[in-house]
């Protein structure tokens, strides 16, 4: 798909999310339209309407940064997604992939995670494959199906609705975040086949990648329910690796002295028991 049928595909998706309401608009009447209408948009971002449902349509090519501040303002974006409408609509300015090279973590990496008894760990690179875990992330995840795709984990299996308390919040925030690593690379062959893969399991997943969210992620807040220890309410920090362009490190943590902190340990040593066990 070429780059002027995306930022059309972007514009309108975000649009149709953007109530009058989130820009200060009013309306009298319901309306067929969800969202904003293309009018609308035109006129808050100082543009003829003819020239955004050029945009929309892929019939215009350049839209000035000035139409860009625009509309970063009207639809309200934010930082992740305005840097991919800017990058939708300059395509060429990232390098683009058009293989998937084989990845691997650094040694001194791997062994850091591995020193960490009680602290769940892994990389995954900007498609969230799963490239290494410590044997605190395996504990973690047991007892789910494809653990070596995080998308997959939870789109895929049922039980991921039980273990991810906000799945709905944390599987909207994952789509975002492979958006946001992607950016125009959207015709890449392995990004092609896992969306594919993805839509094809997941009703869920098509309606949110239809939505266009943009956004990266790097400290969250996440509560799950594990089927050994019980709830535990975790600090999820994600880094990117500076020596590995797309690489993440991931890593859970619990507040000192909390009920999660105490579940960790007890998982921490039920994987070292089973680590020990011949």
């Amino acid at each position: 798909m070429g780059s002027d049928k995306l930022l059309g595909e972007f514009l309108r998706a975000r649009r149709e999310v953007t109530s009058p309401e989130r820009v200060g608009m009013l309306r009298s009447g319901p309306s067929r339209t969800p969202g904003l209408r293309r009018q609308e948009v035109a006129m808050l971002a100082g543009v003829s309407t003819d020239y955004y449902v050029r945009l929309e349509q892929g019939r215009e090519h350049r839209p000035s940064d000035r139409v860009l501040d625009a509309l970063v303002r009207v639809l309200d974006l934010g930082p992740d997604a305005a840097a991919h409408l800017y990058e939708l609509a300059h395509p060429g300015s990232r390098q683009r992939a058009t293989t998937r090279r084989t990845e691997r973590v650094d040694p001194g990496l791997l062994r850091l995670m591995h020193s960490w008894p009680h602290t769940p760990a892994f990389v995954f690179d900007r498609w969230q494959d799963v490239l290494a875990r410590n044997p605190m992330a395996a504990a973690f995840h047991r007892g789910l199906k494809y653990t070596d795709n995080m998308l997959s984990l939870l789109f895929l299996d049922p039980a991921a609705r039980d273990f991810y308390r906000d799945w709905e919040q944390i599987a909207r925030l994952r789509v975002a975040q492979l958006r946001a690593a992607t950016g125009a690379d959207l015709d890449n062959p392995y990004l092609t086949e896992l969306v594919g893969e993805l839509s094809r399991g997941s009703a869920d997943f098509c309606r949110m990648w239809a939505r266009h969210d943009v956004c990266g992620v790097s400290r969250e807040i996440r509560r799950f329910r594990h089927q050994e220890v019980g709830e535990l309410e975790l600090v999820c920090e994600l880094f990117d690796i500076a020596t590995a362009p797309g690489q993440q490190l991931v890593i859970f943590h619990a507040e000192p002295a909390s009920p999660s902190e105490h579940a960790l340990t007890l998982l921490g040593n039920l994987a070292t028991m089973a680590s020990c066990d011949p």
